[in-house]
């Protein structure tokens, strides 16, 4: 038996291929695709199950009226053709129309809307991410770039941060699983920030974190999440759902870290700011105390000089008193000794008037009397208007007298009031001294007493 040698089986498949598959039609989803600089483009066209790469050349690109991109589900028709060097087989396209979205898009706009539908988007629900985060979970591959790009950044930026790399799976059918454990985890950890993170890729590369399990853990996390995954033009339901999207994995960090030489700059500032502050305030205290100073030289009192002022000035408030109270009782008694010869002058005038009255009245009367009885007056009503005039004039009589008894010197001294002379002149008790002999005379009490 003859052994092939791998050029021979090689080209003994293309050769079958060829002849068998020739000008074929497949209808599939463009899944990643590349353009060379030399105008060519590689890309997979894929189903659930398989895929396939195809090789659209620049001449046959150009017949072309649409833009080829991921996620387009498209119609080819070409040959099949064996690329020899790396064993693989391939589509040469010759034609390609559209044929619809892709399954993989349906399935990415269904799931949207319905985490739509739940507010799983609402920006309510959002949580605050901390400015100043010290400690951050970062879920993501161990094996991926990403990480590396994330630490060097994180280093560079803000070094006082601790940082616990969670090792996931990021694409295959269990990584949905295991990037949910992952969030679940972190999330009892007591992190700052929960940053999910991966590399770029084409939609089904990604598609683990399109997953409705990761959406719904991400939601209901208690730890704020940020969502870095794939490059920025790659959208992923997580991205939706997570509390901040970063556009790339070492974004994140520039996002969610405050860069340390910027703030040294504003602590400086700061510093600056508040060394004038306080610089302005001291100036502005110091004015003020000295402002104090000059008032309290101001308003200086000396107080020995102003109690012996003080005594003085009491000293002669009560020489004062003392001589307007002298000059107020000799005023007193001179006006009572007025008042007193003036009633014993004006007693027997007033009682010799009452009596003329008394006369003048009784010779009225019986003037009056004569002239109602000749007048033929009724008895009875000149009997009530004689008693009315009597009462009167009776009244008048008993008031003059009252008035008359208040000014007898003999009630004053029943009183309790005496008048004191000593050699014949009236004196106050001030005058008088120890030893000095007084008489008490009112025309009824005549004796010597002693002042005790």
């Amino acid at each position: 038996m003859r052994f092939l040698s791998v050029s021979e089986l090689t080209s003994q498949i293309k050769a079958t291929l060829s002849c068998n598959f020739s000008n074929i039609c497949v209808e599939g989803e463009i899944g990643s695709i590349t353009k060379h600089q030399s105008g060519h483009f590689y890309f997979n066209l894929k189903d659930s199950n398989a895929s396939i790469k195809c090789i659209l050349f620049k001449g046959t690109r150009s017949k072309i009226k649409f833009e080829l991109e991921a996620n387009l589900n498209i119609r080819v028709e070409g040959n099949i053709s064996v690329y020899e060097s790396r064993g693989e087989y391939q589509i040469i396209c010759s034609n390609i129309t559209k044929s619809g979205i892709g399954d993989f898009a349906l399935k990415y706009e269904q799931l949207k809307e319905r985490l739509k539908e739940k507010g799983y988007f609402e920006q309510h629900f959002k949580k605050s991410i901390p400015s100043f985060p010290k400690k951050i979970a970062l879920i993501t591959s161990l094996s991926g770039a990403a990480l590396h790009d994330m630490k060097f950044v994180a280093q560079k930026r803000w070094n006082l941060l601790e940082i616990t790399i969670i090792d996931t799976l990021v694409q295959g059918i269990e990584a949905k699983n295991m990037i949910v454990d992952k969030i679940k985890l972190a999330d009892t950890m007591g992190f700052d920030i929960i940053v999910i993170a991966r590399g770029g890729g084409s939609l089904e590369d990604l598609w683990a974190f399109n997953e409705e399990i990761v959406a719904e853990a991400i939601f209901h996390a208690k730890t704020p999440i940020v969502s870095a995954i794939g490059h920025e033009v790659d959208f992923t339901l997580s991205d939706f759902v997570a509390d901040l999207r970063a556009p790339t994995p070492s974004s994140c960090m520039e996002i969610i870290l405050p860069d340390r030489f910027e703030w040294l700059l504003k602590l400086s500032d700061y510093l600056d700011n508040l060394n004038k502050i306080e610089t302005n305030n001291l100036m502005r205290f110091s004015e003020i105390v000295e402002s104090l100073k000059s008032k309290i030289a101001f308003y200086r009192f000396d107080y020995n000089r102003l109690k012996n002022e003080l005594l003085e000035y009491d000293k002669a408030l009560k020489n004062t008193k003392d001589r307007i109270l002298s000059l107020k009782l000799e005023s007193l008694n001179n006006l009572y000794i007025t008042l007193d010869s003036a009633y014993k002058h004006l007693y027997p005038l007033k009682e010799h008037n009452l009596n003329y009255l008394r006369e003048k009245l009784y010779i009225i009367l019986l003037a009056f009397l004569k002239n109602k009885i000749l007048l033929d007056v009724d008895s009875s009503s000149l009997d009530f208007a004689t008693l009315s005039f009597l009462t009167n004039k009776e009244n008048t009589l008993h008031n003059l007298k009252s008035m008359l008894e208040a000014k007898n010197p003999s009630n004053i001294y029943k009183k309790g009031f005496v008048q004191i002379t000593k050699d014949n002149i009236v004196k106050s008790l001030d005058e008088l001294n120890a030893d000095d002999t007084i008489a008490l005379s009112d025309g009824i009490i005549t004796k010597d007493a002693k002042i005790l």
